[in-house]
């Protein structure tokens, strides 16, 4: 089968940091699945395995985001059938979605969408999971619109999971919804969104926020740079608050910051229930269902905003340098083998 994968830790204008090989086709056994693989995104956890794991010379394939048809299930899976439209984001330790066909457990994967086309749905699945995990599973902002639910502030909210988050944020809870944007592109595409308030996170933050939230916030999904905004984001939360990150601290957090608030910190890692087969596991086939119904109710949208073609070397370089580049707005999406 075609794929794309990698051999050696190199920068992503090498033109053989990604190449275009050829793989033995995988067999599905137990509860996995066998997916054609139509379409796939690319995220900040492909450019940074491709940089720090070093598969010495083996065909590592990436990729942790597709939509794809189901072709061949394994003796136990009872969740789907061949021929089922399926969305998912797999599993950090099993081989990635860069290739023609891929194995992926059921309880992680979810019905795809049925108004989206396939690259639109893979543009979903990893930040979904991951707003949706890092609001209601790590931080605990209460849904339903009975109740005001206080203010959520959103760190950097037109990347990709951001971008997930406000409308979650803003279309299934009561809570006002803050997000950070710093350029005019990106302030629009958070407030088009759903952010009831887009604030510059390149400047005095706490300023910023409190210009439209003056009592400070209750929870904040800090999704980039967080060693950076630490100080200001203890600043912004109130007593008992909330404080939830993403991303990989450059630097040591000062968590000693928050006791006098008794400010609670959460972490939020996609991977966890696949990675350690917890007894919760199929909650992610769960909330890519329950996704699923929401985009086709048109209460989500998908936040793909670009599709760079055929799924191939050149074309992932190019979307691992704009990852790279720090400046992506929402998704980007490759679709269909050349």
């Amino acid at each position: 089968m075609k794929a794309v994968a990698y051999r050696s830790s190199l920068p992503i204008d090498d033109t053989q940091s990604l190449l275009d090989v050829e793989l033995p086709e995988p067999v599905a056994q137990g509860r996995d699945l066998l997916v054609k693989v139509e379409a796939v995104s690319v995220n900040p956890v492909d450019t940074k395995i491709r940089k720090r794991v070093n598969p010495q010379g083996a065909d590592k394939v990436l990729g942790w985001d597709a939509a794809g048809t189901v072709v061949a299930v394994g003796a136990d899976v009872t969740l789907f059938k061949p021929g089922d439209a399926v969305y998912y984001a797999g599993a950090i330790d099993r081989s990635g979605s860069n290739a023609a066909l891929q194995l992926v457990d059921e309880r992680i994967v979810g019905r795809k969408p049925g108004t989206l086309d396939f690259a639109q749905a893979a543009a979903m699945p990893l930040t979904t999971l991951t707003a949706w995990e890092l609001l209601f599973d790590r931080l605990g902002v209460p849904r339903g619109s009975t109740a005001h639910s206080g203010v959520v502030l959103i760190v950097g909210g037109a990347g990709g999971v951001g971008s997930m988050a406000i409308q979650l944020a803003r279309r299934l809870t009561n809570a006002t919804v803050v997000a950070t944007a710093s350029r005019d592109d990106s302030r629009a595409w958070a407030a088009d969104l759903g952010a009831h308030h887009v604030v510059d996170h390149r400047g005095d933050l706490v300023s910023a926020v409190k210009a439209v939230a003056p009592q400070g916030v209750d929870y904040v999904l800090s999704l980039t740079h967080t060693e950076q905004h630490f100080p200001a984001l203890v600043e912004l939360l109130k007593p008992q608050g909330k404080l939830g990150l993403i991303d990989d601290p450059a630097t040591p957090l000062d968590i000693g910051l928050m006791k006098s608030k008794s400010i609670s910190l959460h972490w939020e890692f996609m991977y966890t229930r696949s990675l350690h087969h917890t007894e919760d596991m199929q909650a992610q086939h769960r909330i890519l269902n329950e996704a699923s119904d929401l985009v086709d109710a048109g209460v989500l949208r998908t936040t793909m905003r670009e599709n760079l073609g055929a799924i191939n070397a050149a074309n992932l370089r190019r979307a691992h340098a704009q990852l790279e580049s720090a400046t992506t707005i929402g998704k980007l999406v490759l679709s269909g083998f050349a």
